[in-house]
Formats: structure tokens, sequence, C-alpha cells
């Protein structure tokens, strides 16, 4: 038994300096920063991987922000690959492959798959993927019978005008609007389906031109996945279905388990780019860095909803969590970023994370409230909130075991929840709107930090940075005090 000398600090327990700045407008900082060696956000931010927080909406208006979200994994391996599959159908220079149906398909098929996958029109295949016409949702729309053939109400292939799967983003603009249309397919040279280009996704990309997207044009997208066994064969199912980043993720990251399936992934799938954690101090930082992350995630118990301080006595304040574990990284001898997932309440816990030596932070608590986040909305008092839960939590902790199952309800039994010990806890937080309303509060606030710090990069901002210890009258007199607020 010992007793660390070191004191253990969290963000209300320091401010920054300021120092003198050259940067004349926050206008002119540059808030990009590396997820990993291969993938850049034009935002250091990622929403968290929690079943209340991040599925493909939430995902994709991340993404389309410049960030990137994480898919939670308590669902089963199909339902988390189709979530991945939104993201990524959700803008892109080329539609790889398009939603199909084949010709001796009733309408009323079609409008059903269309429906679904919540798309405007499908390709019509034959079996060797050659294109044979195509079906919108005008087509299905008046089509006085909905038991018809496809090839009945379709637009033939011989009247669509097609292009080479070679063709410029310029060059599609182009013959789009000449012949005022909406699809382009893409055909080889002997006339097989080779993708599809929408005015849409051309539109789309002009919208959000800081938004994150892979080297094929379409929206980032990480994906969680956990230490066993079958995780396996989940993480090969999303990286094929195109998951940028996988978030090896468990409560103790710092675990032979958790080292030994990072080995495990990095032997399988050398190529992919995997974020691990969570970890709070030094020695966890080095080993996960040591063992081929591509990425180390910091942070055990700092989050709202979570109690695992409380219920287990382990923890370190995040601070210093997040310092240890930036050193520890550069002990492993790996450029590894470091991302501070939990605690941040306001946009000056945002820039308190990254000069601490953060890449990123993750966030749960205040994304939970938005409109694109999956928790049930609830009204109390007649104001709206939605639901949130610490994924260690009693509730989570039972739909894991039900995906686990592959959502087999049948299975579960008292015993199950007896079992349980729950770390975290169900709550409600405040409706907060669209999550491009409260990034841009949260950026915001961070090109500020990053002008008081005289840094144009978050780099420099690291390089600057020297913290003061507060006391809670320092933490009082931060906040507005001696005033009744309107």
């Amino acid at each position: 038994m010992r007793i660390r000398t070191q004191k253990g600090l969290t963000f209300d327990d320091v401010l920054l300096v300021p120092k003198r700045s050259p940067v004349r407008s926050r206008n002119d900082v540059d808030t990009s920063t590396q997820l990993t060696s291969r993938i850049r956000l034009h935002i250091p931010v990622l929403s968290a991987n929690m079943d209340t927080v991040t599925e493909a909406r939430m995902a994709i208006a991340m993404a389309q922000a410049g960030g990137i979200g994480v898919i939670h994994r308590f669902m089963t391996t199909r339902q988390q690959v189709e979530e991945v599959q939104k993201v990524k159908r959700s803008r892109g220079f080329v539609v790889e492959h398009p939603r199909a149906i084949a010709p001796d398909a009733c309408v009323e098929e079609a409008a059903r798959l269309m429906r679904r996958y919540d798309v405007g029109g499908l390709v019509v295949l034959d079996e060797r993927r050659h294109l044979l016409g195509l079906i919108t949702e005008r087509d299905v729309l008046l089509a006085p019978d909905a038991t018809a053939r496809v090839d009945e109400v379709m637009t033939p292939a011989e009247r669509l005008i097609t292009a080479p799967p070679e063709i410029t983003p310029a060059e599609a603009q182009t013959l789009l609007y000449r012949h005022r249309l909406e699809k382009l397919p893409l055909l080889d040279g002997e006339g097989r389906l080779a993708g599809l280009i929408t005015g849409q996704d051309l539109i789309k990309s002009r919208q959000n031109p800081q938004a994150s997207v892979d080297e094929k044009g379409r929206l980032r997208v990480g994906a969680a996945i956990g230490v066993g066994e079958e995780e396996l064969a989940r993480a090969e199912a999303l990286l094929a279905a195109g998951t940028d980043v996988l978030v090896l993720d468990i409560a103790h990251g710092h675990a032979d388990h958790c080292i030994d399936m990072l080995q495990e992934l990095r032997r399988a799938f050398p190529q992919a780019q995997i974020i691990a954690g969570n970890v709070a101090t030094f020695e966890g930082a080095k080993d996960l860095a040591a063992a081929g992350a591509n990425a180390v995630k910091v942070g055990i118990g700092p989050g709202s909803i979570c109690t695992t301080r409380i219920v287990t006595g382990f923890g370190v304040p995040q601070l210093t969590a997040i310092m240890d574990c930036v050193e520890g990284v550069r002990a492993s001898g790996r450029a590894v970023p470091v991302i501070a997932d939990g605690g941040i309440k306001t946009s000056g816990d945002m820039v308190k994370a990254l000069a601490a030596g953060a890449a990123a932070v993750m966030i749960g608590g205040l994304f939970a409230g938005c409109e694109e986040a999956p928790g049930s909305p609830v009204i109390r008092d007649g104001q709206k909130f939605k639901v949130v839960r610490g994924m260690a939590s009693l509730g989570a902790a039972i739909s894991r075991r039900q995906a686990e199952r592959e959502g087999d309800e049948s299975a579960e039994s008292q015993a199950d929840w007896d079992k349980v010990v729950p770390e975290g806890v169900e709550a409600v937080v405040p409706y907060r709107g669209h999550v491009r309303e409260v990034l841009h509060q949260l950026v915001g606030g961070l090109r500020s930090g990053m002008s008081y710090g005289g840094a144009f990069t978050i780099p420099e901002l690291q390089e600057n940075a020297e913290f003061i210890e507060i006391t809670a009258a320092g933490v009082r007199e931060s906040h507005s005090h001696d005033v009744q607020r309107v």
C-alpha cells in the first residue's frame, strides 16, 4: 500500500493563465486535429459511444460539422453495421453499392425498400448486375397497381443518361444539370453497374466543406466493440461496412484481456485504425500505445452519469489523468493521440483538456439532450428533456445482455438483474436543440480560448499552456455572481 503525494486535479481545480497573443480574430485559429495518424478532424470532438447519444443520425451530424460520431455497440452486429452504412450512404461522390431491386419484384416491394432505406430510388439489376432501369418515388406514387412488376413502371436503361466510373465531380455536375437529372448511374465497359451519383450528394459536399470525409467523399464514422471472442467477427463486419475507426471500449482498459484483444485486432486487421481505452494512468496509456493502439481514450469515472469512483473507489481526476496519459504514450515511443473522454461540461473544460495534451474530447452528456440523440424525449412541468444513461447503468447492462443474445428477451430473467452491480445512473438532461448549435458554442469557446492562449493551432495551445490551481472561492468567482440573472 502506498499513497501518491501528487494531488489529483480536475477541470474546476485550475484555470489557464492568459498569454500575450498574436491572434487578432478568433476566426484566424485552426481547430483541426489528428484523431489518429491517418484521420484528421476539423474540430476536436467525438460523440460518445452511448446508446442514448450516438447512432447514425448523431454520427451524420457530427461528421457534417467536422467531428466524428462513434456508434455504440449495445445492439446486434447486423444492427450496428446498418447504422454504419446509413452514415456512409448519407453522403459521398459515388454510392458504390446503391440499393437495388429485381425486375420481377412488385411496386409495393419497391416502395417498402425505399421507406426502409430512406432513399428516393432503386436501381433495377439482373443477376449479373447489368443495369435494366431505375425506379423512383415518382414511379411508385403514380403507379396504378401496387402489384405491378417493377420493370413495367421503371425508366428503362436505354432511356437513362449514364456515365463511366472515371467521371469527375465537375463533369458529373455538368451532366446532371444539362439533362436536369437527379441520379446518374455509372456503368463499366460491359454495362454492369459500378456506382451511382446523385445531385443531392454533390449539393451536400458544397454545403458542408468542413465535413469529416474519407477518401471516397463519404462521411467518417467510428464504431465501438468489446473484448469478447465474438467481437473479432463484429470488427470484421464493421470494417467491411466502411467503419473508419474501431473503438475498443471497456470500463477498465488497462487489463490483460483488453490488451490481448487489441493485439489480436492489430494482427487480424493491420491497416485498421483502433482507439483503445479507457485508462487513467501513465502505465495504462503506455501499455495500450505499445500494444498497437492508434489513439488512447482517457477517463475513469469523470462522466456526469458515471458512478465508478463511488462504487469501486477507483479513478483519477480527469485533468491529472490526461496529463499522465500523455506522458505515458510518449514513453511508449509512439506518437499516439490521447482522447479525453468524460467530464466536459463547458467549452472551457474542452480548452483545458486540449491544453493538457489531449488531441480531442469525447462528449456524452452534453450531446444526450440534442435532437439527434436516440434517447427518449420526456416532458416534465412543460419542459422537454431527453433520457440519458451510463453504459454501466442497470438498464444498459441488461440491454447489453439482450444484444449479446441477439435480442432474445425471453432468455432474460430476474437472475440477470440480480447479477448486475451498476456503475452508472439513468437520468434526464434538458433538451438542447440540434447538435450543430451545441457544437457552435463549444467550438466558438475553443476559438476564444486559443486566442487567450496566444495559439493559432491546438499544438501551440499545448505548448503555451500554463495552469494555475484555484480555490473554491476562485471557482465561485469564475461563475457569474452577485447578480440576478435574467
